[in-house]
């Protein structure tokens, strides 16, 4: 996502500035590095006691008895905050920060921190999916975008906006395998909120809701040569469609292969929007 952003300023006919470039993504990956570690560290009780854990739901299974002390988790988090904060200074120092570009740091940090820090904790509060959605896809492509230009374009808005519906999806998916054991540590996540049937529903409508926006976006301007190429990724969110569909209907649930499809089905459309913009 960050790449993507720096591919909008490239394709407008900015140069990259490579020294920006890498200190903002040194920023934003030891934020979200540090978000992880700090969401691992609430979530422990909860996540020791999973028994659907896959790759990427479920926690790391990294904490628990005879392995990491829960508190390793803590102490990782504070060292990323730690790096962030010094390469904020760097950033101050050495790249122009008009006030845009403080404002998307300022709300990146604070989405990424309160997503999993009590009091606000968002990850257990309804919001914290849509937030970590928008910033995902909309606010780190638009920070490298700002880095790089000290400005926004429209480009960036109908590129992302249909990756933000792609990312809930991606969420809701991920939350499926851990939908009792949620229940039953009171995490109120979105699904626990909507209930597991309106939530699939949601997936479905969500994933179709993302290719209607990409096509949207080209009627109204975004240049077919970089919207076209993410459309490859249509097949298989048809083929996440019809998993979830197969598991609404009582069939076995693979969570290992539904929550693989719905991170590739994010991934590749990311990755095909950013191949587009660099390459063109």
């Amino acid at each position: 996502m960050y790449a993507l952003g720096a591919g909008v300023s490239r394709y407008l006919g900015t140069p990259v500035n490579w020294g920006w470039f890498f200190l903002g993504h040194v920023w934003i990956t030891l934020l979200q590095l540090s978000t992880h570690y700090l969401n691992e560290y609430f979530d422990a009780p909860a996540d020791m006691r999973n028994r659907n854990r896959t790759l990427f739901s479920g926690g790391s299974g990294a904490i628990g008895p005879g392995k990491l002390l829960r508190s390793t988790a803590l102490y990782a988090g504070i060292v990323c905050l730690a790096i962030v904060t010094s390469t904020t200074v760097l950033l101050i120092r050495y790249v122009p920060l008009p006030p845009a570009t403080v404002l998307v740091m300022a709300l990146i940090f604070l989405g990424a921190f309160f997503y999993a820090v009590p009091p606000i904790r968002l990850e257990s509060s309804g919001y914290g999916e849509l937030t970590s959605s928008i910033l995902v896809a909309n606010l780190v492509p638009a920070f490298a975008l700002l880095v790089q230009t000290g400005d926004l374009h429209r480009l960036l808005a109908m590129s992302t906006f249909p990756l933000t519906l792609l990312h809930l999806a991606m969420l809701l998916a991920l939350e499926l395998p851990d939908y009792a054991t949620d229940i039953k540590f009171e995490k109120n996540t979105l699904l626990v909120r909507i209930g597991w049937e309106p939530g699939m529903r949601m997936h479905n409508f969500l994933i179709l809701g993302a290719y209607l926006i990409l096509g949207l976006a080209v009627v109204l301007g975004l240049p077919p040569a970089i919207a076209l190429p993410a459309f490859l990724s249509l097949p298989l969110g048809m083929l996440q469609i019809f998993q979830m569909n197969r598991i609404a209907a009582g069939a076995k649930p693979n969570w290992t292969t539904l929550t693989l499809a719905a991170v590739t089905l994010f991934s590749a459309t990311a990755y095909l929007l950013a191949f587009s913009f660099w390459s063109r």
